[in-house]
């Protein structure tokens, strides 16, 4: 039997043309690529986003003792509930805030601040407003007050519990996500204008096997996430730190930055957070005493003003010379996010803000950042959140189980083949200008999504480089 001859390299033949244009190749390639170098964190990012969506729930089960009281005809004043959680709390804890419960049969939560805490930690004591019996005692974490189970899986969700360095690996993975989804997105498109079984492609193909059934399931998965992975990228990027910077810059320039209060009775304005209620970000807590008599009189003049829901925070002054504020922190639709400022001495109101006089783009921010949280639309929101967080693992999965499935065995190689490069050498001058000009935009908007993408172009071109060596 002889041996093939060997063809000198002059005479080997030219790679053919990409199948699907030069366009859908490099869609192909990033989509792959970024898939598989940024899966891991993707993978992870939605499973602890899952268990973020169950967190409500969870603190309904944990908590129920603390949260609720058994509803009585009457109620104790604030004033009462108050001194009942300060005997209770003893020397040293200084009033922070006051939650009066907002519903009969809710309990009322007074907040302390205190050196054994964290930053962003007060210590909640949970009041029955109808007896001035204590309820719990726990730690209270952000303006949200999340309790000591949704704090840990909001720390998981948001650094892996590795402080600010941790934040990293959820920039990437709300960067990646969006660039990802969309790619394979336009790659669903063209393969639907040219399948003979579309319906595969929508609805997973269960009777097929093999690599043909994963695919079937990662498309049609996808296709059916798609719009909820691309608002869990948008609204997670807000809460990043570095494009999270970029994208509250980009506000205040177009004048979308959220309203704030005037808490400095001197003139300075309090800056707002929304971001607080899932980072921390609360106030500096107060230093000194505050009459818990005071809280029923801002209390009644807030709600002549503009305060007409029952989910408000009052907060006595952080230091001297500041204003008590008042503050709706209904996040559930209609959003009530109405607050007022109140000099404490004159019982003057200095300063309103009127969540309906938001502009546009600081309202779609509100409403975005209580989407991701699930706390919008109450249970039908954390159910949508757990779909679409299963669905975006899902994919992950599958599509490291296409990868695999691909490996070409009888070469002894025991991962999967990569998609074949030369997309860009294919390409028109104007398409290589387009692609390194979108490129260019994305990776200064989103750095962590410019410097991995350098370090992978940079990767490619040694591995090509290496192929072609070793060719001859």
């Amino acid at each position: 039997m002889t041996a093939s001859p060997v063809l000198p390299p002059q005479a080997r033949p030219r790679p053919s043309r990409p199948r699907d244009g030069w366009f859908g190749s490099l869609l192909l390639r990033l989509h792959f690529s970024a898939g598989l170098l940024v899966g891991p964190f993707i993978l992870v990012a939605a499973t602890s986003g899952a268990l973020y969506a169950l967190a409500p729930t969870l603190d309904e089960l944990y908590y129920g003792h603390e949260l609720h009281a058994p509803a009585t005809a009457t109620s104790l004043s604030l004033a009462e509930q108050i001194t009942a959680a300060e005997t209770y709390a003893g020397e040293g804890a200084v009033l922070a805030a006051v939650r009066p419960a907002p519903e009969p049969g809710d309990t009322t939560r007074v907040m302390f601040a205190g050196d054994d805490l964290g930053a962003s930690e007060s210590r909640a004591v949970f009041v029955d407003p109808g007896t001035g019996e204590i309820r719990g005692d726990l730690t209270a974490y952000g303006t949200s007050g999340s309790l000591p189970v949704r704090t840990w899986i909001s720390d998981l969700h948001r650094n892996l519990h590795l402080g600010e360095p941790g934040r990293l690996y959820s920039e990437l993975a709300a960067s990646w996500l969006a660039i990802i989804v969309l790619a394979g997105a336009a790659l669903w498109v063209q393969r639907i204008r040219k399948a003979r079984l579309a319906r595969e492609l929508v609805v997973p193909a269960v009777r097929r096997r093999g690599y043909r059934r994963l695919f079937s399931w990662h498309a049609s998965v996808g296709i059916w996430v798609l719009l909820g992975a691309l608002m869990l990228s948008a609204t997670g990027i807000t809460w990043s730190t570095y494009a999270g910077a970029n994208v509250s810059a980009l506000r205040a320039a177009i004048g979308g930055a959220t309203p704030g209060l005037q808490t400095d009775l001197t003139g300075a304005q309090e800056p707002p957070d929304e971001h607080a209620a899932h980072h921390g970000g609360a106030a500096p807590m107060p230093t000194g005493e505050a009459n818990p008599a005071t809280f029923d009189a801002v209390l009644a003049i807030a709600r002549r003003i503009n305060v007409d829901t029952g989910e408000v925070e009052i907060k006595p002054p952080a230091v001297s010379g500041q204003a008590w504020t008042v503050t709706e922190i209904k996040r559930s639709f209609p959003t009530e996010a109405d607050a007022v400022a109140i000099d404490g001495a004159s019982m003057q109101v200095v300063s309103r803000v009127d969540f309906a006089e938001f502009p546009l783009p600081a309202k779609l921010a509100r409403w975005g950042i209580d989407l991701h949280m699930g706390v919008l639309f109450g249970w039908v929101n954390q159910l949508a959140l757990l779909l679409i967080a299963v669905g975006i693992g899902t994919l992950v999965v599958l599509g490291y189980a296409m990868w695999w499935r691909r490996r070409p065995t009888r070469a002894g190689r025991r991962m999967g083949s990569v998609p074949v490069r030369g997309a860009l050498r294919a390409a028109p001058w104007w398409g290589v200008l387009s692609v390194v000009a979108v490129a260019g935009v994305v990776g200064w908007w989103l750095p962590l999504v410019g410097y991995p993408l350098i370090a992978f172009v940079v990767i490619d071109l040694l591995v090509g480089l290496r192929a072609r060596v070793r060719a001859g």
